[in-house]
């Protein structure tokens, strides 16, 4: 199958790519490099052989992606390319609704051009909000916390009216929980720009000394040990996901939703502890106040995952910290700075 890869470059977009290789698809990477590495696309041709054309495109550039569309005609599109940071979204909301919306709708719009009407979406467990009850199921009511979470809802929202709208479309919203760790290889992992906003790429900058201690915001939740508690999902898992998603689209249309986690929740404290096992040292750690946006817990009830895609995450925490210091061992700078 061709695929449009949006924001191929990125961490998530990165191991998809090789998943969507080895499982013999032809991905077309549309990515800015605002927040892609150049370098990362090369080490994806490493390690998985297959054809893969990367074009520089921002998704907001409607014109941009019309002539890309017409000119490819993809038989689906996987939609990473968006800004994905929580407390960033509270100091910049018009950036987040600007990208996040304004590039969903472009992207649609020019979908048209190449006849298609596939889609899988880069959405967020945040689109629920704090908890009615738990684990999450993809029927809880969404209620989002922060203009991040608010722009994947709406993301949402669109997609299921244009896909009711367009006939013979399918959309899938993929609700990503936490997403950690690296390729096994190491040769592949996040690199996120500046201070990092979540909490294992920022450890793990710690362990190499960029960093000085770990943020632990809040230690006052109401969870076992006070601190928050996530979902934590490998990244080779949640691209897998993107694989098996491709093939929902022989048997559905219209809009569907479907949890991306592994049913198992650990707290911030729970993962320091692993990722200093890993590291074989312990990390410093300092307690700040909570952010705004942050829920205390948010777990995940993968069951319709499993039904619809054949789909269930097979890698554990142990997986997650490993391969995290696999990756930011061998590159405690991450692409470098010529990447940027």
């Amino acid at each position: 199958m061709r695929v449009l890869v949006t924001g191929g470059a990125g961490y998530i977009g990165s191991h998809t790519l090789v998943e969507l290789l080895a499982a013999g698809h032809e991905p077309i990477v549309v990515d800015n490099f605002d927040n892609g590495s150049r370098t990362a696309l090369s080490r994806v041709r490493e390690l998985a052989d297959g054809p893969m054309e990367v074009l520089d495109a921002d998704i907001t550039d409607t014109a941009r992606l019309i002539d890309i569309l017409a000119a490819h005609r993809p038989d689906a599109v996987i939609h990473f390319a968006g800004l994905k940071a929580v407390g960033e979204s509270e100091e910049k909301p018009l950036d987040y609704y600007r990208v996040n919306v304004g590039g969903t709708v472009s992207l649609l719009s020019a979908m048209a051009a190449g006849d298609c009407r596939r889609v899988i979406f880069s959405s967020s467990a945040t689109v629920y909000g704090e908890p009615v009850y738990l684990p999450y199921d993809e029927v809880h009511p969404r209620a989002p916390t922060s203009p991040y979470g608010r722009t994947k809802a709406i993301c949402e929202d669109v997609l299921a009216d244009w896909a009711r709208a367009t006939p013979g479309a399918a959309a899938i919203a993929l609700r990503y929980f936490n997403p950690v760790g690296a390729h096994a290889s190491g040769r592949i992992g996040e690199d996120p720009r500046g201070v990092p906003q979540n909490l294992m790429p920022f450890l793990a900058q710690v362990a190499t000394g960029r960093r000085g201690a770990l943020r632990i915001w809040g230690d006052d939740y109401d969870t076992p040990d006070g601190t928050g508690v996530r979902d934590y999902i490998h990244v080779v898992d949640l691209a897998r996901a993107h694989v098996a998603a491709l093939g929902r689209f022989e048997e559905t249309s219209g809009f569907e939703a479907l949890n991306i986690g592994t049913g198992r929740g650990y707290s911030v404290r729970e993962m320091h502890a692993a990722f200093c096992r890993a590291v074989g040292r312990e990390l410093p750690a300092e307690v700040h106040p909570r952010r705004p946006g942050d829920v205390a817990a948010m777990e995940a009830d993968c069951a319709k995952a499993a039904e619809a895609l054949g789909w269930r995450a097979e890698l554990g925490i142990d997986d997650m910290v490993r391969s995290l210091w696999a990756w930011q061992s061998a590159n405690p700078v991450g692409y470098g700075d010529n990447d940027r």
